[in-house]
């Protein structure tokens, strides 16, 4: 199945399971390193890194719709207020995932004027780009998104459609010169599309897959991180805590949010999530998946930068593993 199809397809994943005894040792840290007025412990909300030189910072994680897609506008108003209380300012959401974002923008309302909303569009032309862009606005329930991204530039010829005359890219300098938008960006699954998106215009981030697997098993990625970075870039980050793909046989899994198979819940998906947020990223936008979302707050409110032996362990994991996306499947 397409991963676009799949994602509208996707169905509301089971509440987390006690996974909270991998994290005490970081808890304990983190409470040691945070107290409030009356001299109790407590724990520092989620913390927050600069996107590149826009001069925004957003929170280490974001909340990605899919995880609100087909669920009560009750537990998306709920979810939300979670995540915004724990610290999370930034929320990742796009038309393809289903009704996320009819969910989304009434339960973002109260709190619009202090977070940042990243949309996305699969649009190619001008006027496709401009006209889904209206839309989402209206869903979200907002004049502008804080960051609007050409979605999932796989192909060549996607991005030589994007950016060439009646493209996607002159709606989206359009629609920033007319304060519907604040920054540019784009998300891709493919490292030569992605280079030569960055060569040939300036925008403000990339959203990448930075996992360990791609990383370690198939060059995928860090090519792409060195040329962001060259440009002062916002560098945000997709799979971080993929492991492969479902085995041919699998026609039940379960995280049936998920195209591809996870990290292994806890221990595992935690690691994989610490490496992620260890690169000179931004941001990651954890699986669509409540149990691996709640799992990926509880990371990020105690995060702790992965140690030598710690990445050793997990990079055994990965070794043989087949990755995601590979080189040259632009």
């Amino acid at each position: 199945m397409h991963r676009r199809d799949f994602l509208r397809k996707g169905s509301a994943a089971a509440s987390l399971a006690a996974t909270r005894k991998i994290l005490e040792p970081l808890a304990t840290e983190a409470k040691e390193a945070a107290s409030d007025t009356s001299g109790k412990k407590a724990i520092a909300p989620i913390p927050r890194r600069k996107l590149g030189k826009t001069g925004a910072e957003l929170s280490i994680i974001a909340l990605g719709g899919v995880v609100l897609m087909d669920t009560e506008q009750s537990f998306a108003n709920n979810l939300v207020a979670e995540a915004f209380d724990r610290g999370i300012n930034y929320f990742d959401v796009a038309p393809e995932y289903g009704n996320a974002q009819e969910r989304l923008g009434p339960a973002l309302e109260a709190y619009r004027q202090r977070v940042f909303i990243a949309c996305k569009t699969l649009e190619r032309s001008k006027s496709g780009a401009a006209a889904e862009l209206d839309q989402s606005l209206k869903l979200l329930r907002t004049d502008h998104v804080d960051l609007y991204q050409l979605h999932a530039l796989t192909k060549m010829s996607e991005l030589d459609q994007a950016l060439g005359p009646g493209g996607a890219m002159e709606a989206f300098v359009a629609a920033r010169q007319a304060g519907k938008v604040r920054f540019l960006g784009f998300s891709a699954h493919s490292v030569e599309t992605a280079l030569a998106a960055l060569d040939r215009f300036d925008f403000d981030t990339i959203l990448f897959p930075t996992n360990f697997v791609m990383f370690s098993q198939a060059n995928f990625g860090p090519q792409v991180h060195a040329r962001a970075r060259e440009k002062h870039m916002g560098i945000l980050a997709l799979k971080s805590m993929a492991k492969t793909r479902w085995p041919a046989s699998a026609k039940e899994h379960p995280h049936p949010k998920c195209w591809y198979e996870p990290c292994a819940m806890p221990e595992e998906a935690a690691l994989a999530l610490r490496w992620t947020l260890s690169q000179p990223i931004t941001a990651a936008i954890p699986p669509g998946d409540e149990q691996l979302f709640r799992l990926a707050m509880d990371v990020a409110q105690h995060f702790q930068p992965l140690r030598a032996d710690e990445e050793k362990t997990l990079m055994a994991r990965a070794a043989g593993v087949e990755p995601l996306f590979k080189l040259g499947n632009a």
